[in-house]
């Protein structure tokens, strides 16, 4: 395969770029074609370090398919809706979605192997169609075959994958509802960061809404347009309401909290094969409930 980088590109790392080309699917898979030499820029090998400068040309040799190496593991996991085609998992704050370089074993990934998930370009990866960060619990669909994994992303591009989170944010917001439009992509300060100070933007649309009003914090429920990294957590330090917990764009520590008070607390979408509606909901976790009656 060949392509060529754009120059909104310039400055971005080499596996980062190549790990959002969809026939390369991931970071990690885009870590083991440069490893293996299978990427050339302008001619010639790079590290995965290396920092684009923009209308350089990339020859990609990418497998077909690559058999899984992963072994199941034994996971206490809630399982919301699943039939033949898909599952929705209720996912706890602390796992890791997928393996990746730190995280080898003890995945979601691990976990739901012994329920059959399948579909996608990452041999890692099986079935997975979106994310959730490590420290933000609740509902995540994930494919059972090739066909509903292609279906699935095919909803989530066309925008018909509802997914509405529950947020405590550290502030009052002005209004009872708003949408925050902006694009974001990796700081040009700080690359482990998501900001709108970025050279690489992508864009990014958060809507929300106020369940409750508190005397110096509010629940929200926000609900994404597109599923960019940290979006919510961004957007809404972008707007001074920083969410609650969060140790990295909100107020980490707020109220007792050792992670970020965000939940994906509802999913809904047309099922991709049978054309019907499927709808779940996930309940506030404890610690989530114990902050709530704090801020309350």
């Amino acid at each position: 395969m060949t392509l060529a980088v754009p120059p909104a590109a310039a400055g971005e790392r080499l596996d980062r770029f190549l790990g959002d080309v969809e026939e390369v699917g991931s970071r990690a898979a885009a870590e083991r074609l440069l490893d293996e030499r299978k990427v050339l820029v302008d001619g010639s090998s790079r590290t995965k370090s290396y920092r684009l400068e923009g209308g350089e040309e990339l020859e990609v040799e990418v497998s077909e398919h690559r058999e899984s190496e992963l072994e199941p593991e034994q996971l206490d996991l809630r399982i919301a809706y699943e039939d033949e085609h898909l599952l929705v998992v209720d996912k706890p704050a602390g796992l890791v979605v997928h393996p990746s370089a730190g995280h080898g074993s003890g995945t979601l990934v691990h976990g739901l192997l012994g329920h059959a998930i399948a579909g996608g370009k990452d041999a890692d990866r099986p079935g997975i169609v979106h994310r959730l960060d490590r420290g933000t619990s609740g509902l995540l669909v994930v494919a059972r075959s090739e066909e509903a994994h292609r279906r699935l992303q095919q909803l989530l591009h066309k925008r018909e994958l509802e997914r509405e989170y529950l947020t405590l944010v550290n502030g009052r917001p002005r209004s009872k509802a708003g949408r925050i439009e902006a694009a974001i992509g990796r700081d040009r300060h700080d690359p482990t960061r998501i900001s709108l100070d970025t050279d690489t933007p992508r864009d990014a649309v958060t809507n929300f809404e106020v369940v409750e009003l508190l005397r110096a914090h509010a629940l929200l429920r926000a609900r994404l347009e597109t599923g960019r990294t940290h979006q919510i957590r961004v957007h809404l330090a972008a707007i001074e309401l920083p969410v609650s917990g969060d140790p990295v764009y909100g107020v980490g520590g707020d109220l007792g909290l050792e992670r970020q008070f965000l939940h994906s607390a509802r999913l809904a979408f047309p099922h991709p094969v049978t054309g019907e509606r499927v709808e779940t909901e996930s309940p506030l976790p404890e610690d989530l409930e114990r902050a709530l009656a704090a801020a309350r």
